[in-house]
């Protein structure tokens, strides 16, 4: 049975917990296909007060995360989940992306450092594999990006979901795109309809106008993505077609 281990180190363990016991992660937790271990940075901190920050050299405002503590979290937890892949959340890191999280949802084993306060000890960057952002701004703290993270990467486990189905047709998977509109009941909302062809019962123009409103999004929203996309001949059709030319 295919599973995420994943083992995240914080300061702030209650603000992880929560999310991961609720919803789809809670039950995937339940069921095996998700295991999540929670690990309070302090525990590796020595000293009666158990300190874990300290003023930075050179002056400025904030405090930083001092090496010592969180190196030995992270050398605790690789030897604990050896061959784990450590991630440092930072805004300096990489984008997470739907790539990255099939790639770890694939490797099966994660530890993550969330970062804190200014910032984290540049030291302590030699005893990670990689830094992950959770894009281009600043948090408070890394365990959001963390939770995305795990959110991320665990969904992609099979099972996790309740519909396998979903995680395919999604935005970014399988190709950089995004998602179609979605609709459900009631019929009509305030002045708004479901458009005909979701209620015509005819999958193949359903597929047709997904697809068709997928392309729209992306051109739309993300031009970005739009301009790297391998378009055919067909998609350059669907673009620009009315309903009734579906």
């Amino acid at each position: 049975m295919k599973r995420l281990e994943v083992e995240i180190l914080t300061l702030f363990p209650r603000m992880c917990e929560g999310y991961l016991g609720e919803s789809i992660l809670g039950k995937a937790r339940e069921s095996g296909l998700l295991v999540v271990r929670v690990t309070d940075i302090r525990e590796h901190a020595s000293g009666k007060h158990r300190v874990t920050d300290d003023a930075p050299y050179g002056g400025g405002g904030g405090m930083v995360m001092k090496p010592e503590p969180l190196t030995a979290a992270i050398e605790a937890a690789r030897a604990q989940m050896p061959g784990a892949r450590v991630l440092l959340t930072s805004p300096r890191g990489v984008p997470l992306s739907q790539r990255l999280a099939g790639e770890l949802a694939e490797h099966g084993r994660v530890v993550i450092a969330c970062g804190r306060y200014e910032g984290v000890d540049e030291r302590v960057r030699t005893a990670v594999d990689m830094e992950v952002s959770a894009g281009d701004f600043v948090l408070t703290g890394g365990e959001l990006a963390a939770l995305c993270v795990v959110d991320a990467a665990a969904r992609l486990i099979p099972g996790v979901l309740g519909n396998e189905s979903s995680a395919a047709s999604e935005s970014f998977a399988p190709e950089p795109i995004l998602e179609y509109p979605h609709y459900t009941r009631p019929p009509a909302f305030r002045g708004m309809e479901v458009p005909e062809i979701l209620l015509s019962g005819d999958h193949r123009r359903v597929e047709r106008w997904r697809r068709r409103e997928s392309l729209r999004a992306t051109r739309e929203r993300r031009p970005d993505l739009f301009a790297g996309l391998d378009l055919n001949d067909e998609d350059r059709r669907l673009i620009e077609a009315d309903d009734d030319e579906l």
